[in-house]
């Protein structure tokens, strides 16, 4: 099958680098960095970052923690209001920063729950994160925990405050006191004549009684509105569509649908209906003792409404179109690598914990636990790349199994020009690897305010292996031995590649590091 562009043509290739011309490897620099914790500072469990995405634009970027919450930013360097003519005169790397980000609202999208009809908790944890079109100024967003999907619209709201009201502030009573007393010491107060000033009314809201003297003048109270608040509010909740934990959650290009996986199903869902979904992908077995692999993770294609792919902890990668038929039980295109030599760890290590697509949508990116495999969609045989993320860690696999290290999830994200693609690792480790052809680029960064401080250290083997005609043969260098030295707990699980921009998020435990190049 071949995906064309709706143009009558398949868009340029991924590829193949422009002009002929490699780009340089980049130079990444730190950005920003939000909730560092200080020196000897605990960690909370809740704070800890479980996802992360940038909206289409880039203007926006949310994550979501283990506590449950969502926090959102918003760039703040995306307006110049010089005239044209000044941009013209300026140099073109005064015009061209980076986005930088400031903090815009944070709100509870999911508490813990708990099943009594299966005696398990659900907790809160956001598991994916995933930006619907904007609409009036107000936006929306997926959250989904191990169970339940919601959708959020965040808009801005006036704060309107009352500056004055509509008696003087200044205006006496008979005993000496002034109204701004009494809005100061409560609504009681003590008249001249010996009775008191009162609220009337134990269920509606009260009035002040005015003195016998009377009051020499009302005006209208002055309201002002000129403060903004952010204001999130739950629009849909979409639930009891899951037996088991929900690994994914992808929008549809149409603008009115997406899908969202477990470990056997796939559901359609309508964002409009939040009580029905309809599913479409379902490999469970009648007996479960059959059972040979489970859905991983599931994605949409960022152009083709009807087709969307979704990966197995086997190793192999399923397209899917849904024109062809109600159930989509048959795929209509496999990827899968050839059999390698087999081992106790093959299967484990091969399962895919990530799937996206480019945004041309003619290549994939996945990852498993070693490697990122790039995939051309009109060749299922095997990927066009594999690079090597961490490869020092093979014979350290039976360590990393009895510690439970190696069912670790880690996510892969393209550039929005789908020339580099970014992976984390151990050690708040990420890579940076060139996908075009001939690129040997495979830049190891840590996430920290020196990002490049263990760019000194011996590298070992080729970041990437490619096969078959017409593909690059390996490059120089990839993983950093320390000797021993790296953290297992400290892992790089998150990231996200600005759409449009040369710019990194990634979430190092609970703190959210931005590197630009």
């Amino acid at each position: 099958m071949v995906i064309s562009d709706g143009n009558d043509g398949r868009e340029k290739p991924l590829l193949p680098s422009e002009n002929g011309l490699l780009s340089r490897p980049l130079e990444w620099k730190l950005s920003q960095v939000f909730g560092e914790c200080a020196a000897g500072e605990e960690v909370q469990e809740v704070d800890i970052i479980s996802a992360i995405e940038f909206d289409k634009s880039g203007e926006h970027l949310a994550t979501g923690d283990r506590g449950g919450r969502l926090v959102l930013f918003e760039r703040t360097d995306g307006r110049d209001l010089r005239s044209r003519k000044e941009l013209e005169k300026m140099e073109t790397s005064m015009v061209l920063r980076h986005p930088e980000y400031r903090y815009k609202t944070e709100f509870q999208s999911h508490e813990p729950e708990f099943d009594y009809l299966k005696s398990l908790e659900i907790e809160e944890k956001i598991n994916k994160i995933r930006w619907c079109e904007s609409t009036n100024n107000a936006l929306f967003l997926l959250s989904t925990n191990d169970k339940t999907i919601k959708l959020w619209k965040v808009s801005e709201r006036k704060v309107k405050k009352v500056l004055e009201m509509n008696v003087d502030s200044s205006f006496h009573f008979s005993n000496g006191n002034t109204l701004g007393q009494f809005e100061a010491h409560g609504p009681v107060g003590s008249l001249s004549n010996g009775s008191t000033s009162d609220w009337i009314g134990s269920s509606t809201v009260g009035t002040f009684m005015p003195p016998s003297n009377g009051i020499p003048s009302l005006h209208l109270p002055v309201v002002s509105s000129n403060e903004f608040t952010h204001v999130a509010k739950c629009r849909r909740i979409y639930t009891h569509a899951h037996d088991y934990h929900i690994n994914s959650i992808s929008n549809n290009s149409d603008g009115e649908t997406f899908i969202s996986s477990d470990d056997l199903r796939i559901n359609l869902w309508n964002m409009e209906v939040s009580d029905q979904s309809f599913n479409i992908v379902d490999i469970k077995p009648a007996n479960m003792e059959d059972l040979r692999e489970v859905i991983t993770s599931a994605e949409f294609h960022p152009t083709h409404c009807n087709i969307l792919a979704y990966s197995s902890s086997k190793g192999t990668i399923r397209l899917v179109d849904m024109r062809q038929s109600a159930l989509c039980d048959r795929h209509t295109k496999l990827f899968e690598e050839p059999e390698a030599p087999k081992s106790f760890f093959t299967e484990i290590i091969a399962s895919i914990s990530d799937l996206k697509f480019s945004r041309d949508g003619c290549y994939m990116v996945s990852r498993d636990y070693m490697t990122v495999k790039l995939w051309d969609l009109n060749m299922g045989s095997a990927p066009v790349a594999t690079f090597k993320v961490h490869e020092y860690l093979r014979p350290k696999l039976c360590d990393l199994y009895e510690k439970d290290a190696i069912f670790d999830k880690f996510e892969c994200s393209l550039s929005g020009d789908g020339s580099r693609v970014a992976t984390g690792s151990y050690s708040n480790l990420f890579r940076v690897f060139g996908t075009q052809v001939g690129s040997e680029e495979a830049t190891t960064l840590e996430a920290s305010r020196t990002p490049n401080r263990r760019a000194g250290h011996p590298l070992q083997n080729s970041g990437r292996n490619l096969i078959g005609f017409g593909r690059r043969t390996g490059g120089k260098g990839s993983d950093v031995d320390m000797n021993g030295g790296y953290s297992f707990s400290s892992k790089l699980l998150h990231l996200a590649w600005h759409p449009s921009a040369n710019l990194i998020a990634c979430a190092a435990s609970n703190s959210l590091y931005m590197y630009y190049a």
